[in-house]
Order: structure tokens, then sequence, then C-alpha cells
């Protein structure tokens, strides 16, 4: 029987539970919170024992980090529970203990320079080349097991200004990039808002368009495959495993049309117009997919942080980032490309304070959620795809700090991707050039 102290802890001083859409409001904003023991009727909390959902945030950096600030020097390494020092890292100390940097790392057969970034999550080999054909990415492996129950399985975003490969890097079974969501505010309204009887009634119609076209498609398909050559049927093969694909996203559509969505009372955002503002557009998506994962809207997303062609608006900054990339060991265009990385990873540090700032059950929604931070590019200055820039923060891992492997025979990043998958209660040993799982980050 529980104690009168219990009792008023659980469900307050009335002994009633709090409402499921009590917020936690400061300065003009609120954020809803996640299910607590305190909302639940007395039965259901003395048999709430389900633990936090599992999640997984991918951010990828397409025009790398300089690796002489980003990796530990040898000495600062340190061992098992080591602290990893370097200039770009003690930007973090704040987080130490709750990310691994890794070193010696890439994905064996992807080179093609810039061409890689379609391949960060998923390995697939020699990007850019006239045969390649990607594969399905990690995210959307772990949406395939931990998606069916959120609103969205999974979440792409970018901060794109100009069409490029490195827009996206969620890639579907059938090995088409799912295109992602740039609009901030369009995100928000996406998850948040909720229609009237007049839009939903259109979005129904857009739905039920969708499939009566696929259907017509697909009616069409067997006759379109007898009349090609092999290399067509193969490319038909790719084009109607994308159908399929769109048409399950329409069903699942349809089916989560008439769910109530969550209410928060964050101010719907106007999306920041000028694109030089890098760091504030990051900083600003940082807080949807903090709000996303809170309110289990979905437990998967990834985001491409692209400056190509940009000059960001960070002082002390005067140049286009991807020309300050290809520095040619200058002092001044160094020391420039340095200040952009630098306000990149500090704004990545507040994304971690904010998810350690949301609890869970004893916990905080970073030990939920495995973070990963990195880049397809181990050096861009020579357009090298080896040794890449790499980062996992929370998740539930033991964290050592540092783990580091041969530089010239680099441990295959996929290595990596398996262990990650298995944490989220993925049953899998394999995947792309996987060789085994990754030693060192035990639970």
């Amino acid at each position: 029987m529980a104690s009168a102290s219990e009792t008023n802890s659980r469900w307050g001083t009335g002994g009633r539970p709090l409402s499921r859409r009590t917020l936690l409001r400061s300065a003009g904003a609120g954020i809803a919170l996640p299910l607590l023991d305190a909302m639940l009727p007395r039965r259901a909390c003395l048999a709430a024992t389900a633990a936090p959902p599992r999640r997984l945030l991918a951010i990828h950096v397409p025009l790398g980090m300089m690796p002489q600030f980003f990796f530990p020097a040898k000495a600062a390494a340190g061992g098992a529970g080591g602290m990893p020092s370097s200039p770009y890292l003690d930007l973090l100390a704040a987080h130490r203990g709750q990310f691994t940097v890794f070193s010696g790392m890439s994905h064996p057969g992807v080179d093609g320079n810039h061409h890689a970034a379609q391949c960060f999550l998923t390995g697939a080999p020699h990007p850019g080349s006239p045969s390649f054909r990607n594969s399905l990415s990690l995210d959307q492996v772990a949406a395939e097991k931990i998606g069916g129950d959120t609103r969205f399985p999974s979440l792409t975003l970018s901060l794109k200004t100009t069409p490029h490969y490195s827009d996206s890097i969620s890639v579907s079974r059938s090995g088409v990039e799912i295109p992602p969501e740039s609009s901030a505010q369009q995100l928000y309204r996406t998850m948040f808002v909720a229609g009237t009887p007049d839009e939903k009634a259109a979005t129904f119609r857009r739905i039920k368009a969708g499939g009566s076209v696929l259907d017509l498609v697909l009616d069409k398909k067997n006759r379109l495959e007898k009349a090609v050559g092999s290399a067509d049927r193969e490319r038909l093969q790719q084009y109607f495993e994308s159908v399929r694909e769109l048409e399950m996203r329409l069903q699942r559509a349809a089916a989560w049309e008439t769910k109530q969505k969550p209410t928060v009372e964050f101010p719907e955002p106007k999306d920041i117009a000028q694109v030089a503002k890098v760091i504030e557009r990051s900083k600003l998506m940082f807080d949807l997919i903090r709000l996303a994962f809170a309110t289990d809207s979905t437990r998967v997303i990834t985001l491409s942080i692209s400056t190509f062609s940009i000059v960001p608006a960070v002082p002390g900054v005067k140049n286009e980032t991807h020309s300050l990339t290809h520095h040619g060991n200058q002092p001044e265009k160094i020391a420039e490309l340095k200040i952009i990385e630098e306000a990149q990873m500090q704004a990545f540090g507040s994304l971690l304070s904010g998810m350690r700032g949301v609890a869970e059950q004893g916990q905080s929604l970073l030990d939920h959620t495995q973070v990963l931070y990195g880049s397809c590019l181990g050096n861009a200055n020579s357009h090298a795809n080896d040794n890449l820039p790499l980062l996992v923060a929370g998740g539930g891992f033991r964290h050592p700090g540092h783990l580091a492997f041969d530089e010239k025979r680099n441990e295959p990043l996929a290595n990596l991707f398996v262990t990650m998958l298995q944490r989220m209660g993925v049953e899998t040993d394999r995947f792309s050039s996987s060789t085994g799982t990754l030693r060192g980050l035990d639970a």
C-alpha cells in the first residue's frame, strides 16, 4: 500500500493525476512533458514498467571537420574511461562521459570525394560512378524496427539552400534518397498543428488520389517489364520498389490523419530566411528535433547541415565555407575555417544540453537517444574519404571517451552501425560492409 507521502509525490497533494497536457512554461515558451507516473491513473501507474523508447539521431556535416582540431592527440586520448581532449572536443567539456569520439574509421569502397555524402549512412561503394546504386540507410533500418508506433516512422531533415547530393542522408530500401524537409516552420506544423476540417478533407483527397495513381502505375508493371531490356528492367524494379514504399507511407498517413496531434505550448517558428545564419538555423532545427523526440512524434531523425556556397554569419568569417575547406594549409584560411567549425561544435553542444535537460524515468532524453555526429570527409582539403571524424553521444553506452583504430587500415564504420542497431533492439549482425560489432562500447 502506498504511503500518503508516496501518493502525494505521485499525484500531487490533491491525490489526482496530472493532466497529460501539463506543460513546462518559461519565457513565453513551453514544452509538452513526457508521460509521467503522475499523469497515470493509480492502477496504471502501479503497473507501468515499460522502459522509455530508444531513439536515433544522425547528423551529417558534409564538409567535414579539420582533423588536427577534432581528433584527440595520442597523449590526450586516455584509456578506458579517459576524457578525450582536442580544440573541438574541449567545447563539449560539459558533456564528457556522455560521448565517444572515434578515429581510424571509414566505409571501405566509399570514395568519390563529396559524392560520399549520400553513402554516409549506407556504406554503398563507389558513389558517383555510372553503375552506382545506393542501399538502405542506417536510419531506415532502425525505422522499420522502432518507427511503427509513432506518427512519423522517421524524419529526414536538412538545412539545404540549393539542391545538392548531400541534402539527404536517408535512403530507402530501393536505394532512393528520401527527400528532406528544410523548413522549420513546416516541420512544426506537420508535427503539432491540427488542420481544419476542410484541410483534413483535402489531405484525404490527396492521399486517395496518390493511391489511385499508384494503382494505375503498378497495373502497367508487367507489360513494361516485358517490353524492355535487362538494364531497364533493373531500373524499373528500383522504381517500382519506390512506388511500393510510397504506397505504404500513404496508408500510414491516412491512418494517422484522424488521430490528435500533440499539443505543445511552443510558439510556431518562422523560417530564418538568411541562409548565412547557419548556426541560428541549426539551433532552431535542434529545438524541433528535441520536441519531436519528447512528444514521441518519431524515434528516428536524420539531419544534414550543409554550408556549401555559404559565407556563414559568424564573427571573423568573410569567405565561403567550401573554398575554405580547400585551404592548401594557408594559416589565414585555416584560422577562418576553424571559427566556423567551432561555432558548429558549440551549437551541437547546445543540442546535447537540451536533450540532457529533458527527464525520462530518472534519466534523460539523451540517455535514451543515440546521437551520431560526423562527416563523409576525413580531410576536406584533400577530399579524403578515410579517417572520418565521428562522435556518438548518449544512447546508454558506456562511453570510454576515445576509440582509436588503425589510421591506415580503417575499421569499417558499418561495425559501429551494427552495434547501434543492436542497442536499439534490431536483431542483426550484419550491415553493409560490416565485419562484426565494435569493441569498447559496452552498455
